[in-house]
C-alpha cells in the first residue's frame, strides 16, 4: 500500500470507524443473534462500494475485493458478537440494551475491518484478492466452525489469514504476536451436585449441597498449584455459581459453571482427569451425587512465523506505531484456531490501553472500553498486512 501516512491523516477515516464502532457498541447482539449488526455491516460496505456479498453461518457477512490481476486469496476476520455482561461505563456510546455488552472489543474488530475494506478500496488491490470475514459467535465458539462447515475458506480458495484482537495490556501503538501456538485450549466445564434438601436448622438431617460444593471449588485450586507441573500452564477457574432457596433451607443442588485452560494437550488430559477425580471423591465422601460435563473448545491459534514479516512491514509503515513486539501464548481462547488449523495464519494483539483516559479495564470487565485513536491504526494494520502478503507471493 503506497504512502499510508496519507491514510492514517486522512479524518474522514478516523471519524467513520468511530462513528461505526459508537453504533454498534450502542447496540451489541449476542452469539448468532447478530441480525441488526449484520445488517449494519452489508449497509456500511455497500457505501463503501464492496457489492460482493453473500451471508454465511446465519448472520455472517462474506464480501471479496477482487485485484487487478490474478493472484491469492488473502483473509481478514473480525467477530461481530456481544457478551451477555451489563455495560458499566457512563458514556454517550454505552450499550442500550441491560445486560449485553461489547466488553471484549468486537466492535471495534468489525469497525477496523470496515475501515480495511474502505482502504482497499479506495488503493486499489494489484494483483490476487482480500477476502473480508464478518463471523459471529466467537464468544460461544460456535462462528469459526459454521463458517468453515460452510465453504468459507473455498471459492476463492484462501491461502492466508490475518486477524487481530484489541488488548488492554498494551497501550495504543503497541502492537505484537506469539509466533507458533499463541492461544490455549479452551475447555468449558459443566457440574451439578445433587445433595438432600432439609431444614437449615436440621443439618444432620440434609446433605449440604452448598458446604459440598464450596469444598470442590476450593480443591479445584489444587489442580492448578499442587497437582500439575509448575513449569507447564493451566487454568481451573469456577466463573458461575448457582445453589438455594431461602436462607433457612439446605440447598438441595448446586449447579456451577467454569472454564480450564491450558497449552499442551498432555496436560490437558492430565487436567481433565484431576478434575473429575476431585469432583467425584468429594461428592461421594459427603453421601451427594455429581455430575460433570467438559465440553472440549477452542484449541490453541497456531500463528504461522512466515507470516510474521508481512505485518512486521506494516507496522513500521503505519505512522503511531512502535517496532513490533514479541510476547508469549496467552490463556485466552479464540475460535480463530479453526482457521490456523487448516490455513497458514497470523492473529496478533492491537494496544487499545490508555492511562490517562482511565482505558485500563481488561477484556470481559462491566468498565472495558478502548482509545479509539487505536482503530486507523488497526484498519491501516489488516489492510497494509493482506496487501504486503499479496505483493510477495
Amino acid at each position: 500500500m503506497n504512502k499510508p501516512k496519507q491514510l492514517m491523516t486522512n479524518r474522514e477515516l478516523a471519524q467513520d470507524l468511530i462513528r461505526w464502532r459508537r453504533e454498534l457498541h450502542q447496540h451489541p447482539e449476542l452469539g448468532m443473534e447478530e441480525w441488526r449488526t449484520s445488517a449494519f455491516i452489508e449497509e456500511r460496505l455497500r457505501e463503501i462500494g464492496v457489492d460482493d456479498i453473500i451471508t454465511m453461518a446465519g448472520t455472517g457477512k462474506v464480501a471479496l475485493l477482487r485485484g487487478t490481476s490474478e493472484g491469492p486469496t488473502v483473509m481478514l476476520r473480525a467477530d461481530m458478537d456481544a457478551l451477555p455482561i451489563g455495560d458499566g461505563k457512563a458514556v454517550e456510546y454505552a450499550s442500550t440494551i441491560a445486560g449485553r455488552a461489547h466488553l471484549c472489543g468486537h466492535d471495534g474488530h468489525t469497525a477496523m475491518l470496515l475501515g480495511a475494506a474502505k482502504l482497499l478500496k479506495q488503493r486499489g488491490i494489484a494483483r490476487g484478492n482480500v477476502k473480508l470475514v464478518f463471523q459471529p459467535a466467537e464468544e460461544i465458539l460456535r462462528g469459526a466452525k459454521a463458517l468453515i462447515a460452510e465453504g468459507v475458506l473455498e471459492q476463492p480458495k484462501v491461502e492466508a489469514a490475518f486477524g487481530l484482537h484489541v488488548s488492554p495490556n498494551y497501550s495504543v501503538g503497541q502492537i505484537a504476536v506469539c509466533p507458533g501456538p499463541s492461544y490455549a485450549y479452551s475447555d468449558a466445564l459443566n457440574v451439578t451436585i445433587e445433595g438432600k434438601a432439609g431444614h437449615a436448622a436440621y443439618p444432620h438431617q440434609g446433605i449440604d449441597s452448598i458446604a459440598i460444593a464450596t469444598q470442590v471449588v476450593t480443591a479445584l485450586q489444587q489442580v492448578v498449584s499442587r497437582m500439575t507441573n509448575p513449569l507447564a500452564s493451566a487454568v481451573v477457574t469456577i466463573g458461575k455459581f448457582h445453589a438455594g432457596h431461602a436462607r433457612n433451607v439446605i440447598a438441595p443442588q448446586v449447579v456451577m459453571e467454569g472454564t480450564i485452560r491450558t497449552h499442551d494437550a498432555a496436560v490437558r488430559k492430565q487436567v481433565h482427569s484431576a478434575i473429575t477425580k476431585i469432583i467425584t471423591g468429594i461428592c461421594e465422601a459427603y453421601g451427594a451425587n455429581s455430575y460433570l460435563d467438559i465440553i472440549p473448545g477452542a484449541r490453541p491459534v497456531l500463528n504461522d512465523e512466515s507470516l510474521i514479516p508481512h505485518l512486521r512491514e506494516a507496522v513500521q509503515h503505519v505512522p503511531g506505531t512502535a517496532a513490533l513486539q514479541m510476547t508469549e501464548p496467552s490463556t485466552a481462547g479464540e475460535d480463530f484456531s479453526y482457521y490456523t488449523e487448516l490455513v497458514p495464519s497470523l492473529f496478533f494483539w492491537l494496544g487499545v490501553r490508555n492511562e490517562q483516559r482511565g482505558i485500563v479495564h481488561g477484556l470481559h470487565h462491566p468498565l472495558f472500553d478502548l482509545d479509539e485513536e487505536a482503530l486507523p491504526i488497526g484498519a491501516c494494520l489488516l489492510a497494509e498486512t493482506a496487501l504486503n502478503y499479496l505483493n510477495t507471493n
